[in-house]
């Protein structure tokens, strides 16, 4: 016989009111309210769901990694050494405009974000763990403050070339925000990590970085290469192995979604994602064509896409945006294996992971691969997966 439980959903998914700024524990509000925490009043709404009939518990495989010294990452969950696993990633501001493309390294990216910024454009950034025997990374582009919030979530060295100064600088200047700066001065000094290649295009798609660069760079500043323990959380994301691939068995009301378009969401760069049953993959175009590495010309795969739905705005007297990268209970929606979900996600504080629930409070499980992160502006945006709109 079935029950009907009530589920709060904040008690579920929030810790309590943890708005810590920095590995130190400043409060967020110290630092950049605007944009970093949302002042929008979130309540408590109460869900009632079927409790579905009990039914045996089988109890889940050891994980035994195939080899000795090998631990899941934390971005991926594949099997990676453990020394490499304690490494801090980069976070690398990537141009999307299109006669930026296609760029270096770019495949690498585990963890990779697309987020509007001002003029009707979006912006990219991808998060790289494995990066040390890259030739060349880039172009490299500006940052704007969202994306920080997004980088530190990962404990991420920053890479980037230059951004709105009076918006940036704030963050970047922070004892516990490391950042290699293209353009030097008040934001972070570049310590000589990039060159430039003449392309036939504008001089700001021409800036570059590589693997002995970069490496020299981040020694030269006396940056930690690991993790450091106040600012990385180790048990990110909900995973599941490869060989027990997640299709939504405990959600039947998980839509179709093997043809995901969101240029009502990124009108210029027309992002669409389409799913491969053969690979699990979602394989991402932008303007109507495939998005590769330069490198290798292996085209953007992703074995999960979330859909994070932000409060935002316009700084004043200015066309630059902020997004709420730290908020509670905000609406998102979760595909892979072809199918859609709607999801919440919360993120306490600037080195909190942001955990996305289903519609119980239960918290979603991942396959195993790289994840393609959509921030959409709320009460703005929506999108469409197999020709049902989603959003808005």
């Amino acid at each position: 016989m079935k029950k009907t439980k009530t589920f709060l959903l904040l008690a579920a998914a929030c810790t309590a009111a943890l708005l810590l700024a920095s590995c130190g524990g400043a409060p967020a509000s110290e630092t950049a309210p605007s944009t970093g925490s949302s002042t929008a009043e979130s309540t408590a709404a109460e869900i009632s769901v079927e409790a579905p009939t009990e039914v045996p518990e089988t109890e889940a495989a050891p994980d035994i990694p195939p080899e000795p010294g090998l631990v899941r990452s934390a971005l991926t969950y594949a099997w990676i050494p453990e020394a490499e696993a304690e490494k801090r990633p980069i976070a690398v501001m990537f141009p999307i405009d299109r006669k930026a493309q296609p760029q270096y390294g770019i495949s690498r990216a585990e963890i990779f974000y697309e987020i509007m910024e001002e003029g009707s454009m979006s912006r990219q950034m991808g998060i790289l763990q494995n990066w040390e025997d890259l030739a060349r990374i880039g172009n490299i582009r500006s940052i704007r403050d969202y994306f920080i919030y997004a980088a530190l979530e990962w404990d991420s060295i920053i890479v980037h070339f230059g951004g709105p100064e009076i918006f940036v600088k704030p963050l970047l200047t922070r004892s516990d925000v490391e950042n290699i700066n293209g353009v030097g001065g008040a934001m972070g000094s570049s310590y000589n990590a990039f060159f430039r290649i003449p392309k036939n295009s504008r001089s700001e798609h021409t800036a570059y970085t590589d693997c002995e660069r970069l490496q020299a760079a981040i020694e030269k500043a006396g940056f930690s290469r690991t993790h450091r323990q106040d600012c990385w959380k180790k048990e990110h994301w909900k995973f599941t192995p490869t060989e027990r691939p997640y299709s939504f068995e405990d959600h039947p009301e998980a839509a179709p979604a093997a043809e995901i378009d969101l240029k009502s969401c990124y009108p210029v760069t027309r992002p669409a994602m389409h799913y491969d049953p053969e690979t699990r993959l979602y394989y991402r175009s932008i303007y109507g064509k495939p998005q590769v590495d330069a490198a290798t010309g292996e085209q953007l795969a992703f074995s999960n896409i979330l859909v994070q739905s932000a409060v935002f705005g316009r700084h004043p007297n200015t066309e630059y945006l902020y997004f709420h990268m730290l908020d509670s209970v905000q609406d998102g929606w979760y595909m892979t294996a072809g199918k859609i979900l709607h999801v919440h996600w919360i993120r306490n504080s600037d080195y909190e992971p942001t955990k996305f629930y289903d519609d119980n409070g239960e918290e979603i499980t991942l396959n195993s691969g790289k994840t393609m992160v959509f921030v959409t502006r709320e009460g703005v945006d929506s999108f469409i997966a197999d020709d049902v709109v989603y959003g808005v």
